[in-house]
């Protein structure tokens, strides 16, 4: 098994015992497809029948009308399809659906996507709000941008507005600027290691998280100063480690004290569950219990996700 010794202990510590098994699975077993339609481009009906007509088998999702998922052996397929091709449907791990669907942005409100590339999650968010208000999508990679852009022109979204810039700074030309903020943070992608392919952990070591740690601090100070009183974020990564999730909320609510809340996640994900209440003998505030950790399943990866409201201004020298 090529994961990290030292990540698999770690892990043993985050993951609950009775779901230590199934997580272990996910590293070793071949994914499902998860997949979403593009309502910009078509209706859901028309693809799920053209699909099984195809002889493909979707399967819906119970928390969003829009995705399914398909068999692992039937990947091939649905990305030669001409569902795919002509991009009616995007092809996305169903954890990457919950942050949007969290954020939950509605038409005419100003709405920024911090860290965009590949486009995934600011597509379904064009999907909601339709071209009413502003969408931004921001991405710190020359290449990622061009892939940003390409793939927001395919799917029928040029009306979202792009930016290539580095995240950490954008409150200071946004200050109290959206409605909603979404931080899908780069992080240590511990959920998407795979024990058969030592590329995918190959730089993993506890000096990355830290690395990775500063980033996220620097990025969650410039999206709660981008967004208005009583505008919303949500954070989000692909990583178990406590340090990159839990301790990164920890930090904003000691940062900007009253001025932010977490708020309760309703969304009804079967894999969803409590963020930790301590790591390393750090104990959380209470309100970091709102966020939601997903653990991997046969469908999902590995997320966590939290809901921040921003009360009031927040002063620059907090």
């Amino acid at each position: 098994m090529a994961l990290p010794e030292l990540f698999l202990q770690r892990l043993q510590r985050i993951v609950p015992p009775e779901r230590y098994e199934q997580c272990m699975r996910t590293f070793i077993e071949p994914p499902a497809v998860g997949a979403r339609v593009n309502t910009l481009l078509t209706e859901r009906e028309a693809v799920l029948e053209g699909l099984r007509e195809a002889g493909l088998e979707p399967h819906l999702v119970p928390w969003y009308a829009n995705a399914f998922w398909l068999p692992a052996h039937q990947r091939d397929a649905l990305l030669g399809s001409e569902w795919v091709q002509s991009g009616r449907v995007y092809v996305q791990n169903l954890s990457s659906m919950v942050p949007p669907l969290v954020l939950a942005s509605q038409p005419g409100e100003a709405v920024l996507d911090m860290c965009a590339a590949p486009g995934g999650k600011t597509l379904q968010m064009a999907s909601a709000v339709r071209g009413e208000g502003q969408l931004v999508a921001v991405e710190a990679v020359r290449s990622r941008f061009y892939k940003l852009q390409e793939n927001l022109r395919r799917h029928g979204a040029g009306f979202v507005q792009t930016l290539q810039a580095e995240g950490e700074w954008l409150w200071k030309r946004w200050k109290g600027r959206f409605d909603a903020v979404l931080l899908d943070a780069p992080c240590s992608s511990e959920g998407r290691f795979r024990a058969d392919d030592v590329v995918t952990c190959r730089y993993w070591s506890l000096n990355k998280i830290a690395d990775m740690v500063r980033k996220q601090k620097s990025l969650i100070y410039s999206a709660v100063q981008s967004l208005k009183p009583g505008g919303r974020l949500v954070y989000c990564t692909c990583t178990f480690a406590p340090e990159e999730n839990e301790g990164i909320i920890a930090h904003a609510l000691k940062k900007f004290g009253e001025a932010i809340e977490v708020l309760p996640i309703s969304l009804d994900v079967e894999e969803m569950t409590p963020a930790l209440d301590e790591w390393e003998g750090r104990r959380f505030p209470g309100g970091v219990r709102h966020a939601r950790r997903i653990l991997p399943s046969a469908t999902m990866e590995a997320f966590f996700v939290c809901l921040i409201r921003k009360r009031e201004v927040a002063d620059d020298t907090t």
